[in-house]
């Protein structure tokens, strides 16, 4: 099933503070995930999903933590714990608030990978 799209909301949640509001916004990957075009990555990759099914992972979160795995050279466990412990990954792959959980199964990533014949 086609992906959900990450929705920001301009209301506030209390007790979770936004990244945007709590990053460098000078920092590299900060610049960098204002600038890439977002939007035609999801039409772009959104047609490698079925219609039917249970809803896919976001392909910002998907293209993003593709990118940090290769920028970084980890593996697909190592980013997606990596990316656990840092808000400047979360904000690049389309988080609002900071996230405590893993965000996908470690072995999902690669998924992405046979999709785009990587």
């Amino acid at each position: 099933m086609k992906p959900r799209k990450i929705e920001k909301t301009p209301q506030n949640d209390r007790f979770r503070l936004r990244l945007d509001q709590l990053l460098n916004q000078r920092h590299a990957l900060y610049k960098l995930a204002s600038q890439i075009d977002w939007n035609a990555a999801e039409e772009q990759f959104g047609n490698l999903y079925p219609e039917e099914g249970r809803p896919g992972i976001p392909i910002r979160l998907m293209a993003g933590l593709y990118y940090l795995k290769h920028t970084y050279n980890l593996t697909d466990e190592e980013v997606v714990v990596h990316w656990a412990e840092n808000p400047c990954w979360q904000n690049f792959c389309g988080e609002t608030p900071f996230q405590h959980p893993l965000p996908i199964d470690p072995r999902r990533p690669t998924i992405l990978a046979s999709r785009l014949a990587w």
